[in-house]
């Protein structure tokens, strides 16, 4: 067995890119050296010193990251000896990519979802890729939200909601519901049509600094589309899972 590679370590600049607290995001890549042996169960991991050096941040991110994986059991600090790895995370971070509408609708869903733009937008660029049912509507609202489960981000994803449709969403939709789950939620419009088509794609820079993932690194990219009865494009998202949280199943026979 090939033994894990080494997380690539955060920068400073990287981190000052997230609008999110810096000890959260050293949390979650601390959380993944655990969940991928780099930190070995009943290994004393590096002192706060060392790992705020190596991550260029002060002492105190590196503790208040290291205090919630204590609060979590997976380490266990001793004076003068060090912090151990005591377990590692429970792997619930698998998300189901769906092949049916309804699959969409009743998904387990237990992330929190972090809205980090809410902007308007003309129509996403993204459905000019390929055949997509419907046309598009002139003007949209365009919301970038992140998805996290278990202290790690795990999704990111830039979702278009035609400026009518955005203004009838239920409220706390964009911090609570799933892009599918909010459009078959939408007030007075009824879906006709919907696609989704899944690809491989690498982590760009604007990916990699909000998934704490490395340059490059395989994504997988789920385009969705939700037409109404009037051929308008009244929903559509494109959501980058990181590569080991993403599954998808099909049932062959």
């Amino acid at each position: 067995m090939n033994a894990p590679r080494p997380l690539a370590t955060p920068t400073a600049e990287a981190l000052n890119k997230s609008a999110v607290s810096r000890y959260l995001q050293l949390a979650g890549m601390f959380r993944r050296r655990i969940e991928q042996g780099e930190w070995a169960l009943d290994q004393r991991i590096p002192t706060i010193t060392e790992l705020a050096a190596d991550c260029g941040v002060a002492t105190v991110t590196v503790r208040r990251a290291l205090d919630i994986l204590e609060e979590d059991g997976l380490i266990e600090r001793f004076r003068a000896r060090g912090t151990f790895v005591r377990r590692r995370p429970e792997r619930d971070t698998w998300c189901a990519v769906h092949t049916d509408f309804s699959g969409l609708l009743i998904a387990r869903y237990s992330s929190r979802i972090e809205v980090l733009e809410d902007v308007p937008s003309t129509a996403p660029t993204f459905l000019n890729e390929g055949d997509w049912p419907g046309a598009s509507a002139p003007r949209y609202r365009r919301i970038r939200r992140r998805h996290w489960r278990q202290g790690a981000a795990f999704l990111v994803a830039d979702l278009y909601v035609e400026e009518h449709a955005y203004a009838v969403l239920p409220e706390g939709a964009l911090d609570s519901m799933t892009a599918m789950q909010m459009a078959s939620a939408v007030s007075g419009r009824m879906i006709a049509a919907a696609e989704q088509e899944l690809t491989v794609t690498g982590a760009d820079l604007s990916v990699a600094s909000a998934l704490s993932v490395r340059l490059g690194e395989p994504m997988a990219r789920v385009v969705r589309v939700a037409v109404d009865e009037a051929g308008q494009r009244f929903l559509a998202v494109e959501g980058i899972y990181r590569g080991d949280s993403a599954r998808l199943r099909v049932t062959l026979k």
